[in-house]
């Protein structure tokens, strides 16, 4: 049987394991990074933790006799990409990337593109805002230095320790969120201005669907620069593009 590790923490790496999982000819193992606390169940084997950055990589996958290894993590997770990008050519391993498009600007959206969180700050101003941080646990630090802001934060985890700002409250939730969950949302917390990451995908999409609607700013981390690798764009491309890396050449005529 193949063996395929697929490095996820996306609702599309879930996907693809089950819809890989009831395959006799393959042995499938999910990773995991490991920053949630309680992550949703999976349908197949799951790694947990890093494996020490692109050698530590391509040694696992050297050890357990990868035959083709997917990366189907979020699209800003840009480093894990490259370790995986530079552990696959390392071990001469097959790699796939899963990449849900970017979500594009559609008539009424009021869109500020930024580079990072520095970028975002600065677009937020001087002045006290009601501000949806949309960012995950992790990137929420840098705006300590703009207390002055009320913020409204959502995680998927609860943050520990809190932000070090002296109006903050705190929501804990997983997509999807619908439109109108998220619009309920941002029109009883007084939200003014939301920040965001250009995620793309649907479960995350009903904020920006919301902000539209109430005529709200939304604030968006470009997305960072990926590594050029075989990539395709849907669970079935990948399931197509794994079939093919593990059909032989010959049988496939080159």
């Amino acid at each position: 049987m193949a063996r395929i590790l697929i490095l996820g923490g996306t609702a599309e790496a879930r996907q693809l394991a089950a819809r890989l999982a009831d395959r006799s000819d393959l042995v499938v193992t999910l990773s995991l990074a490991g920053r949630t606390a309680s992550p949703a169940p999976q349908p197949v084997a799951v790694r947990r933790g890093g494996f020490g950055g692109a050698h530590g990589l391509a040694d696992h996958l050297a050890a357990t006799r990868i035959d083709v290894l997917v990366d189907a993590t979020h699209p800003y997770a840009a480093t894990i990409s490259a370790n995986a990008a530079r552990a696959a050519a390392l071990a001469k391993v097959p790699l796939i990337a899963l990449r849900r498009p970017a979500w594009a600007p559609v008539a009424g959206d009021r869109w500020i593109e930024v580079a990072d969180t520095a970028g975002a700050i600065a677009a937020l101003g001087a002045l006290p805002r009601h501000v949806f941080l949309a960012l995950g646990r992790q990137e929420i630090a840098p705006f300590a230095t703009a207390p002055q802001h009320h913020y409204l934060i959502r995680s998927v985890d609860p943050v520990h320790p809190p932000l070090d700002v002296p109006h903050a409250a705190y929501i804990t939730g997983r997509g999807p969120f619908d439109e109108a969950d998220e619009r309920a949302l941002l029109v009883h917390h007084g939200i003014e201005i939301i920040v965001a990451k250009n995620s793309g995908g649907s479960a995350t999409y009903g904020k920006i669907a919301a902000a539209r609607g109430l005529g709200l700013t939304v604030i968006l981390l470009r997305r960072p620069a990926l590594p050029q690798v075989p990539a395709v764009e849907s669970v079935e491309d990948v399931v197509a593009a794994i079939d093919h890396a593990l059909t032989p050449a010959i049988a496939r005529g080159v």
